[in-house]
């Protein structure tokens, strides 16, 4: 009797298992998310202008114009970027320029036309605010996946759609100290792997910042990659804010290599 029970139930038990083993083996982890969503905006290069606003708690607001230019370097995972102020007149000239490095630190560059002559700017700077917005200079780009431990804490719909939710806790206490984050937790859509919302703790484990991305679309040269028109960073503890808005996105002229260079950075 006890036989039979045995063959009767085997059917079923290896069934079970093979059904977990598959969904299993179905499953993205919390890394694999996070590669993901790093390479969904890595277009091959783009020119855009973008306006940013910057907006008080008591809705007081300055906008400010720039220029954008990306270019994909050749091993297809880190990038250059350059962006110069166009108005008010006050900051006309003003420049900022990125060198990633896979394996490194990046390289960050501003310039200040009242210096007349470009800064370099050091890891601790990364917590330093992107000229006066809400955005730091290492929220400009999307971090290393490996810089951060990785934890898939469930799933969640924002704005109709479905998202992984992420916790990313910094892999060592420096960079916990140049970032200035404790952790952040990310909501990354599903179908695509772009970041739809993103909340930044500050060292004492309290919410900072809350960003929220819209209107991205497709790159035409590569349907895996993203573009994205609209990002807002709010700081929750001043009621600060500040809007970027992309436009006039190009993605098929050239791009110079010439550009990505402090020379150029340094340009009127």
């Amino acid at each position: 009797m006890k036989n039979q029970i045995l063959k009767k139930a085997a059917p079923a038990f290896i069934f079970a298992l093979l059904t977990t083993v598959a969904h299993s083996a179905g499953e993205l982890s919390a890394r694999q998310i996070m590669e993901k969503n790093f390479y969904a905006t890595k277009v091959k290069a783009f020119k855009a202008t973008s306006t940013m606003v910057l907006i008080n708690a008591g809705g007081e607001k300055r906008e400010r114009k720039l220029n954008n230019i990306q270019k994909l370097q050749e091993n297809g995972i880190d990038s250059k970027f350059l962006a110069k102020f166009l108005e008010p007149a006050d900051v006309r000239g003003t420049g900022f320029l990125q060198i990633e490095h896979s394996a490194a630190d990046d390289d960050q560059w501003i310039f200040l036309p009242a210096l007349q002559k470009s800064r370099r700017l050091v890891a601790n700077n990364k917590k330093d605010s992107f000229f006066g917005s809400d955005f730091s200079y290492g929220d400009i780009s999307l971090p290393k996946v490996d810089a951060y431990k990785h934890k898939l804490t469930g799933s969640e719909a924002v704005d109709g759609a479905d998202c992984y939710i992420i916790e990313s806790v910094p892999a060592t206490a420096q960079l916990k100290d140049d970032t200035g984050y404790s952790k952040k937790i990310s909501w990354i859509r599903k179908d695509n792997f772009i970041e739809v919302k993103v909340d930044y703790y500050d060292l004492n484990g309290e919410l900072f910042k809350t960003q929220n991305v819209s209107g991205y679309h497709q790159a035409s040269s590569n349907p895996d990659r993203w573009l994205v028109d609209h990002r807002e960073m709010k700081n929750v503890q001043t009621g600060h804010q500040t809007l970027f808005d992309f436009a006039n996105v190009d993605i098929k002229s050239p791009v110079d290599e010439a550009l990505f260079t402090t020379r150029s950075l340094e340009r009127p």
